[in-house]
């Protein structure tokens, strides 16, 4: 029997994920997910929490994983810097943080854009957010809660860039 999910015809390739020394290997799994999902690139820069390899994705029973668009990279400027070439314009990046003075519903996205994301302890480094304030954005809460989950914050940005661009327009039930 067939099953139905609803589906979107792609585009192109949306959005660019860059995490920054993420921690929790479930975090960076689920967005892994989230963007083989969007068929957005999933960017992982620094030291890791966890390994990638085989091995340890096989254990982990990440049976999506070879669909990642993955990169991983030393510093955030080699993964910025590796992105850019890709594009004739230079992309626009994003910083998400607590700490953000505009939330990322003020902000009008565009294919391309670049999400770049902290690890879960301290969220991005203080002084880079203090060198680019117009590119901090965060996501605003209602509780008294420090900030969202990584990967939460990581899905809640990314499918608003993706309404607001009209990548998801156009679903329908599809044979799978």
């Amino acid at each position: 029997m067939l099953e139905e999910r609803l589906r979107v015809t792609p585009r192109e390739q949306p959005f660019h994920v860059v995490l920054v020394e993420p921690e929790i290997p479930p975090n960076t799994g689920n967005i892994a997910r989230l963007c083989a999902a969007t068929r957005s690139a999933l960017h992982l820069v620094g030291q890791l929490g966890f390994r990638i390899d085989a091995h340890a994705v096989r254990r982990a029973g990440l049976d999506y994983w070879h669909l990642v668009d993955l990169h991983t990279h030393t510093t955030l400027d080699d993964a910025l810097g590796s992105i850019a070439p890709a594009r004739a314009e230079a992309p626009r990046r994003w910083l998400l943080s607590a700490h953000g003075a505009r939330s990322y519903l003020d902000v009008a996205f565009a294919p391309g854009d670049v999400f770049v994301f902290g690890k879960e302890s301290v969220g991005l480094p203080p002084e880079l957010l203090a060198r680019e304030p117009e590119r901090t954005i965060g996501i605003p809460t209602l509780g008294a809660v420090r900030s969202h989950n990584l990967a939460n914050a990581v899905a809640i940005v990314l499918y608003e860039a993706l309404r607001q661009t009209g990548q998801l327009s156009g679903a329908a039930l599809s044979a799978r």
